[in-house]
């Protein structure tokens, strides 16, 4: 039988990708696409820009890369999203997944806003595809437990934005955020309280009475 354990080869290729992509997205999220040069992300990844080009072509592909890992990991919390979850617990723990990963990747909610800002040129298509498709399907969630009576009379896309805005808004605003109270996500009395505060105002909003 053979054997389907990463190879040695295989495990090297992972990784120097991975140091691309890591490089990428710290240069990315600080001075755009325009702002970042080939030849700086080959020295953060500690490549060649030739090595670099084998795994990436263009720094257009890189970055495409770069966003749609981005997406893989902003929308984990969303597909967690389960008809036959409580709705309340379901959206408390999605709000704490969210904020995590505001806190874990912080780096990677900024640059997603910034493409975002600049109208999504590279991304459109990820949007208008894999991304519409799970937010109609978690959508439809939503709605079956309003209409079920497990949640307040909400248009379930105004509730998944504003989920989006209030726990994206700790990256993307973080030096916002430190300026006013002094801390950041990385606090974790902070992070508790963001977390507890935000499930309160959002549950609260949704409870049916």
């Amino acid at each position: 039988m053979k054997s389907t354990a990463p190879t040695r080869r295989s495990k090297a290729v992972a990784a120097k990708r991975t140091a691309i992509l890591t490089a990428a997205l710290e240069l990315f999220s600080l001075y755009g696409l325009h702002g970042t040069s080939l030849d700086k992300v080959a020295e953060g990844a500690d490549v060649s820009k030739t090595n670099l080009l084998y795994y990436f072509p263009s720094k257009e592909a890189l970055y495409i890369a770069v966003l749609k890992e981005i997406l893989d990991v902003w929308l984990a919390p969303l597909r967690a999203l389960r008809s036959d979850q409580e709705p309340l617990v379901a959206i408390r723990d999605y709000i704490r997944l969210k904020l995590e990963v505001s806190r874990d990747h912080p780096q990677a909610s900024r640059l997603f806003c910034l493409e975002m800002l600049q109208g999504a040129p590279l991304l459109k298509q990820e949007l208008e595809g894999d991304l519409k498709t799970l937010v109609e399907a978690k959508s439809q969630i939503i709605q079956g437990w309003v209409e079920a009576g497990r949640l307040a009379a909400v248009r379930p896309h105004h509730l998944i934005f504003m989920l989006w805005a209030t726990t994206q808004h700790y990256a993307d605003f973080a030096s916002q955020v430190e300026a006013v109270t002094g801390k950041t996500l990385s606090d974790d009395a902070f992070f508790q309280e963001t977390v507890e505060n935000v499930q309160r105002m959002v549950i609260e909003g949704i409870r049916v009475r």
